[in-house]
């Protein structure tokens, strides 16, 4: 399926992403709870730079992080572009950034929205064992990425293993 949104004046293929978050911190199910929320606190400049590439109406695939398992727990929708993340400039945040200024901030947020919660997480073993999987990000090594592009392939695929 060929997914597409316009930004200004161009046409732009939606893209999917996949986002990390512990459950501890916040799950797919507080997401279905609060229905929208900020996806504050990135402090990585490629994680940033990947949220910056965002746009509303791309697909995210919700992933639980330092789980039992770890693994895609559902899927969000963004709904609203990047924007200065106001986490960097509150001394009161752990997400305070001392040399980030308002007129030149560092870090960004997007607006993520609920879509639905799988019934079963689709788990990190899972992801590494399929072959059609091959390349996934959140599987590599050493990725700590909290935001990582993933193929349409790969999102369509995940999608598949969930509802099987």
């Amino acid at each position: 399926m060929d997914r597409e949104s316009f930004t200004g004046n161009r046409r732009r293929k939606l893209v999917p992403w996949l986002v990390k978050s512990e459950p501890s911190v916040y799950s797919i199910e507080d997401l279905r709870r609060d229905q929208v929320t900020s996806w504050e606190g990135v402090r990585n400049y490629q994680a940033r730079n990947f949220m910056r590439d965002m746009q509303p109406g791309d697909k995210v695939l919700f992933y639980h992080s330092n789980a039992t398992p770890p693994g895609v727990a559902g899927i969000a929708q963004v709904r609203k572009r990047a924007y200065p993340d106001p986490t960097q400039f509150d001394s009161a945040s752990p997400y305070f950034d001392a040399g980030s200024k308002n007129d030149a901030p560092r870090w960004d947020l997007v607006e993520v929205a609920f879509e639905r919660a799988f019934e079963r997480a689709v788990t990190l073993e899972q992801l590494r064992s399929d072959a059609a999987l091959a390349g996934l990000l959140v599987t590599a090594r050493g990725s700590r990425l909290s935001v990582v592009p993933v193929s349409d392939a790969h999102f369509a695929r995940i999608v598949t293993l969930a509802e099987s």
